[in-house]
Order: C-alpha cells, then structure tokens, then sequence
C-alpha cells in the first residue's frame, strides 16, 4: 500500500489533544468521575427500556460518563482505552474541541435546513469529499444519515442508472439494517431482513487467504484466481446483463478486517468493465485515514462508480452518512430525478461537524500521523502471532487490525464456529475491558482499530493489556478445548 507523505505532526499535537501523563494507569483513576450522574439509575433505565441492537435485551451494561482523546470512563470511574473507535468511527478520538466548537457555532446561527436548501456546511462539505475523492472521477454526493441508509440509496442509484435488478455481494460483509442493506449484507444479520424480502440479492464468496487454507508466496495469486473465476461463472449463471451493481468493502471490516489478496480489486474492476456492472465500495468503516489513505481504494488504485461513507466523516458526533456518485452516473441524474431522499439529508449540524472533522485531518496531519504509529501497532500484532498460540493470523493496513483466534493453529480451526453461541469470545472481551481494554469482536477474530489520533505512547501503555489477555486465552482456554476436541474424535 502506499501512504501519502508529508510533513510529520508532533505525535503530542495529533488531533491537537495532549498526551496523558508519562506512565499514567488506564484503569481506575484517583477519584471517581461520573460528573454527577447516577449510573445505577441510568443502566437500569437502558435495561428497562432500549432494545438492544443485535442483542438479547435487558442485559448487564456499562454506563460510559465522560470520553476524551482514546479514553472512555465508566460508572465506576475507571478509565478505559478506546481500542476500537467504539465501531470503528471515532477516527479523531473523543471530545474534540474543534467539532463541538463547529457544532455550538452553527446551532447559534440554525441546526436545520430543508434539504432543498442550499447552506454553507452542505455545499462546502459536498465540494470538499468530491475533491479528496477526485474531481476527475467524481462529481455529485447525496447525503444520508449514516451507513446502511449510504448503501441503500447507492443500490438503488445503481438499480436506476442501470435499468437492472440484481445486486451481487459477499457472504463475508456487512452493509447496514435497512432492507435493502441487509439484504446484500452478506453475515448472519442478514437472515432477520430476508423474511418476506424482494428479490434480486446475490451472494458470493469472497477471498480469504488464511480461511481458505492458502499459504505460501503464491497464496495471494491463486486466492485470486480461483475467487474472480468463480465469481465471472455466478455471474454468467445469473445473466450479467440483469447485474445492477457489485457491492464490495474494500477490506472486509465488521467480519474481521480481510485484506483482499493482491490482484482481486482489480479483478473485480474488470469483471464490472465487461459486463457493464457499477461497482460499489462501502467505505463506511475504511474511509477517512483508517487504512492509511483518505479512502482505501486509493491505496488499492482501484476506483469505484459509488463509493459509500459515513462513521469518521465526522467523527460520529451527528449520524452523517453518503453516497459519492462518478461524473458518469452525475451525468444521468441532471436529465433524470433522484428516486430518493430524506428528511435529514445534509443535516446542517451535521455537515458542520464533518467540515470541522475535514480540517482536523488536514490540519492536524492525521494521514502522516497513521504512517508513523500504524509500524507500533503491525509490530506489535505480528510479535502476538508469533507468541500466543491462541493466534492464527493478524491482519493489518494503517490503523485497521484484526485478531484471528483459532484453538489449533496447524488446522487453523476458529475457536469459536460461525454462528456458534458459544460464550467465549464474550468472555475474552470482558477480560479486556476489566483491565482497561475496549473493543468488539465477530465470530473469532478480535478488533484492533483505535482513534488514529492515539500516540505511540499510549499503544506501548495499552497493547500490553492484549498481550496479556492473550496469554489468558493460550493457558486457560486452549487445554480445554484441545481436550474436548480429542473426547469427541475418540
């Protein structure tokens, strides 16, 4: 991959946040900080009263009082180290000035406009991601609330350019809850939307090297092949010309962070070229800095006809999401309507929030930033593959990493099967997180994905913790499972 150069930011300044105080713990701080709250009460109301997303609810759960930089403090007053950008869209870190300041100063003047309105958040913003994406390749943006909503108008932008139906997607992804998002999602949240649903959603297997049993220096090349082959014989199953769009990840982000092997995006360009398909990246996890350019297609080379963003537009302070269309499909939609909009679309407060995020990365030198501490954090992972034998693999591109668990590593068996309700992943996130270690996991592969804005300080204060935790796994869980394996052989 390649990493724009330029001049490095002070690892202090990043973000313009300061650094903690040399050895400061991550755990519990001098006194408790719940800035008054009573948390008791809180996290009994949330137990009372919210569903809980793709979760069981009514559930133990954590009050979260204050965030700030990589930290997180709970009801406890126990300080807690961000190692995930909570879902992966707190790329600037928590609490910065710069967008709380953008936000009160546009809350003065108005917080909402008619999205038939033109205002100077929007329009600026809309030039701004146009530019940093390329003018030469693209021309229009529409805005939406957040990812899933992204990736629903991008495939129907696609169904009405096209005149075609059918969308293909993998089976390793995640595209959002809407229907139509939840339908190309490709994982097991998938299965929920598809009661009753429409038709057209296709799904293939994409690449995964190390699940797929490949090895070697030619690993990447036959992945590939094999993967482009099978993918051009579904489509020539289904009728290409009836192929809407592909919608891909750029790297696989929720389903483990899978780089795709070298060679595959490409190929999938051309499948798309030949059979007069769009293709779509979902940007909303890999966008803005997290693989260590400002949009992972840019590290791959390969532009898409849409490209679909939210999370680290701005921060997540306001749910911002959106669709970057090529100048072609721009084209269209001058001498045709958009099929589509929202209430909220390029909500003011919001776009004021990623204007004010947009100059935080540019001004603060968040991109160099990445290229400075993402070797701390590679380093670290691939000492942990080497160490514990808990780990399969580790997968990493800027600030972009994932953990791939398994319980024998010569059969590279997961510790934890698809869909499996086996507890363990759970417990080993809980592990982390009582000692000061936040972050998610899916199915048995770990996240570690923090702000980029975290300093190289705070990786060599903080890594240690999974190192431990890691030695945990290999003492406590993997006799056992080794055992029950060899009971159930016998």
């Amino acid at each position: 991959m390649t990493v724009t150069s330029a001049r490095i930011t002070p690892v202090s300044d990043a973000c313009g946040q300061a650094d903690p105080a040399p050895g400061a713990d991550p755990g519990r701080t001098s006194e408790i900080d719940t800035l008054g709250i009573d948390t008791q009460e809180i996290a009994a109301q949330h137990r009372d009263h919210v569903l809980q997303s793709w979760s069981v609810s009514g559930g133990p759960v954590h009050t979260i009082t204050r965030a700030e930089g990589i930290w997180l403090w709970d009801e406890t007053g126990r300080r807690i180290a961000d190692m995930s950008s909570l879902m992966v869209c707190a790329n600037l870190g928590h609490g910065h000035p710069r967008i709380a300041e953008a936000i009160a100063e546009q809350a003065r003047r108005f917080c909402f406009m008619s999205p038939a309105f033109a205002t100077e958040p929007k329009s600026r913003l809309a030039a701004r991601l146009v530019a940093l994406a390329g003018r030469e390749h693209f021309a229009r943006v529409m805005f939406t609330n957040g990812g899933a909503e992204s990736n629903e108008h991008a495939l129907r932008i696609a169904r009405t350019v096209t005149g075609r139906t059918k969308v293909f997607s993998s089976y390793r992804s995640y595209h959002g809850a809407t229907a139509g998002a939840a339908q190309a999602t490709g994982d097991w949240r998938r299965l929920g939307a598809e009661q009753g649903a429409g038709a057209g959603f296709v799904k293939f297997l994409s690449p995964h090297p190390y699940q797929d049993g490949w090895s070697g220096e030619a690993a990447d090349a036959a992945a590939t092949e094999r993967a482009l082959a099978d993918l051009e014989r579904q489509l020539r199953f289904e009728g290409p010309e009836t192929v809407a769009a592909i919608i891909v990840e750029p790297v696989v982000g929720a389903n483990g962070v899978i780089i795709p092997p070298e060679g595959y995006l490409p190929g999938l360009r051309r499948l798309c070229d030949r059979y007069g398909i769009l293709l779509i990246f979902d940007e909303v996890m890999t966008g803005f800095g997290r693989t260590g350019t400002m949009f992972a297609w840019q590290g791959f080379g390969v532009v898409p006809d849409l490209m679909t963003f939210a999370k680290g537009v701005d921060n997540a302070a306001v749910p911002l999401g959106g669709v970057l269309v090529s100048r072609e499909i721009a084209r269209f939609f001058e001498e045709h309507p958009l099929p589509g909009g929202l209430t909220y679309s390029g909500h003011t407060l919001a776009c004021a929030a990623a204007n004010a995020a947009l100059d935080a990365y540019e001004q603060y030198g968040v991109l160099e930033h990445v290229a400075q501490t993402a070797p701390v954090l590679a380093d670290f992972l691939d000492r942990m593959a080497r160490e514990h034998e808990c780990v399969g693999q580790v997968r990493h591109l800027g600030m972009f990493a994932a953990v791939e668990l398994v319980s024998d590593r010569e059969a590279r068996t997961p510790l934890v099967g698809y869909r499996s309700s086996d507890p363990v992943m759970k417990r080993i996130i809980g592990r982390l997180y009582d000692r000061g270690f936040s972050t998610f996991g899916r199915e048995n592969t770990l996240h570690v994905s923090p702000p980029l804005t975290i300093t190289t300080q705070e990786l060599e204060q903080v890594l240690p913790i999974l190192d431990e935790v890691l030695g945990w796994v290999d003492r406590e869980m993997l006799p056992a499972r080794r055992a029950a394996a060899k009971d159930m052989e016998d």
